[in-house]
This record gives structure tokens, C-alpha cells and sequence, in this order.
């Protein structure tokens, strides 16, 4: 009898080690969510655009004199005529110099959840790229980034400031 109560214990012994190791086959496998492709190099204190487009001195005197942010409402991507009018003039910049890249970073205010702010920036960005496409710009030239909620352009919980937060920026 003992030789058998040994065998039951080791074997217990051994399904709980396989169980405490292996985890249990209803795992939820996790998610990941890719922030900021290269990020800000050397602790910039903004994004100008270096690592990812090289552009000539031409081109950024000429993009320092543009309005660099577009804003949109509240939940969405739509390019209202104000930001038209501001990419309108950044198309111009782009297409009388066709070897210049852009850098368009979308940005959201705190409200919702990271995953959908990465997602409303991300559209926010593209919602500018497409613009800039229709307006003639080739689409290789600019490059999208979102930055969700992460990088705030203004704090606190007004309007206000969420408004400032509910915008694309373009750096060359």
C-alpha cells in the first residue's frame, strides 16, 4: 500500500510541476501595441523630421514659414477647410520640390483608450496623407506616425486643451 500511495503522490507531484509550467491551455495569448515607430531620437525636445526625411536647407526654410498643425473635431479624422487650407500650402511647398519628404505625426486627446487614441491618430495622419496625394503629393514622400494620446500639445481636462490635443503635425 505504500508502494502505491508513493506512485500517487510522485504522480501528483509531477502533473502539478507540467501544469505550473505549460499554464493553462485557455491562455488568453497578449497583444501588443507598436507606439511611435523610432520615436524621438536624442531626447529632442520635438520631432524635426531628421531620421526618417532628409530635406534640403530650402525645403525646411520654406516649411518654418508654413503652419505646421492641422486640428480636427472631437472622434475624427475628417479634414475640416481650415486644416485644408493649411495643407493646401504645405502641397504647394511639397510639390514644387519633389525629392521633399514630410513627417505627418497624429495626436488625440486623453479621452478613450490608448488602442483607439494610436488608432484615431494613426487615421488623423493618413486622413492629412491623402489630402496631400489628392492635392498631387507623392504619397512615397510622406511618412505617418501616431502618437495616440502620448505627446499632449496642452494639459488639463477643458475643452481647450483637448482641442489643441485633436491634431496632425507635419515635420520636414
Amino acid at each position: 500500500m505504500s508502494t502505491s500511495f508513493s506512485k500517487i503522490a510522485v504522480l501528483a507531484v509531477l502533473s502539478s510541476a507540467v501544469a505550473l509550467t505549460t499554464g493553462c491551455a485557455t491562455k488568453r495569448a497578449t497583444s501588443e501595441v507598436v507606439v511611435a515607430p523610432l520615436g524621438i531620437p536624442g531626447g529632442q525636445a520635438g520631432y524635426n523630421g531628421a531620421v526618417i526625411v532628409d530635406n534640403s536647407s530650402a525645403v525646411v526654410t520654406g516649411a518654418e514659414n508654413l503652419q505646421a498643425v492641422v486640428y480636427f473635431a472631437f472622434d475624427s479624422s475628417e479634414i475640416t477647410s481650415q486644416a485644408a487650407n493649411v495643407l493646401n500650402q504645405h502641397a504647394s511647398l511639397l510639390s514644387s520640390n519633389p525629392n521633399a519628404g514630410v513627417v505627418i505625426a497624429g495626436h488625440t486627446d486623453e479621452r478613450g483608450s490608448r488602442e483607439y487614441n494610436m488608432a484615431l491618430g494613426e487615421r488623423r495622419a493618413q486622413a492629412a496623407r491623402n489630402y496631400l496625394a489628392a492635392q498631387g503629393v507623392a504619397v512615397n514622400n510622406v511618412r505617418v506616425i501616431s502618437y495616440g494620446e502620448e505627446r499632449p500639445a496642452a494639459t488639463g481636462t477643458t475643452e481647450e486643451a483637448y482641442a489643441q490635443n485633436r491634431r496632425a503635425e507635419l515635420s520636414y
